[in-house]
């Protein structure tokens, strides 16, 4: 049953990197262990062009209008990220592999679980954004490991990996390589927030008006009314 509710969330959520904090009504709610009030996104950003001074091991980050993507800099102007990807299940031809990942790899990689971290240009990790240089230190309360620790870590992760939305994401990626544990601060947000949910008992009123709209319009028969009592009495049981 878990397993299930998880899959229908992470294909519900299916552009992983969502910035949640920009969809959904703040919180009042304790912080998670690992991190500390802040506003990241006052951290300044520096233009898609403009003169890269990245040190190795720095973590960067492309702030986009719903998601964003994080990697970890290795020097020379290249960056390790952690990317969906369905092709290096298809095939083992290296230059297929290392060309640019189109939307529908991405898709096909987060719907199949898989991804690669990969080593990109900083141009084509960008895609055009700003970057943020190391922005998540004020947000995570473990110290960032040695410059040279985390691009150690980061290269030797390259390769494919087994893909989450929620669970193991390009943020599970940098975390675990600059401070050492593995941390989403957006899951940790939805997580927050569906909690919220749950406890918020208009849901209970929302799920049963939406149970009996569906038996209105499909009939009544068990595969109706079971969703339209179980749903609702699980929220009403759960708040």
């Amino acid at each position: 049953m878990l397993d299930t509710l998880t899959f229908l969330l992470e294909k519900l959520f299916l552009l992983a990197h969502i910035k949640l904090s920009s969809l959904l009504p703040p919180l009042r709610r304790r912080e998670p262990p690992l991190t500390r009030r802040c506003d990241r996104d006052e951290a300044p950003v520096q233009p898609a062009g403009a003169p890269h001074k990245f040190r190795r091991g720095d973590l960067l980050e492309v702030p986009r209008t719903l998601f964003t993507h994080f990697g970890i800099y290795l020097g020379e102007e290249r960056v390790a990220h952690l990317i969906p990807d369905i092709l290096p299940a298809l095939t083992a031809d290296s230059r297929q592999i290392q060309e640019m990942v189109t939307n529908a790899r991405l898709l096909l990689g987060v719907l199949s679980k898989r991804a690669t971290v990969r080593v990109d240009s900083v141009e084509d990790f960008a895609y055009g954004g700003g970057i943020l240089l190391n922005a998540m230190d004020r947000a995570v309360l473990r110290s960032p490991l040695s410059e040279e620790e985390v691009a150690r870590r980061a290269e030797r992760l390259v390769g494919s990996v087994s893909y989450s939305l929620l669970w193991n994401n390009c943020e599970h990626f940098v975390t675990y390589c600059r401070y050492g544990t593995a941390q989403s601060l957006q899951t940790d947000k939805f997580c927050e927030w569906l909690k919220s949910l749950i406890r918020d008992q208009r849901s209970v009123v929302l799920a049963a008006l939406l149970g009996l709209l569906s038996m209105a319009c499909g009939g009544m028969s068990f595969s109706t009314a079971l969703p339209t009592l179980l749903v609702p009495f699980t929220l009403w049981m759960a708040g």
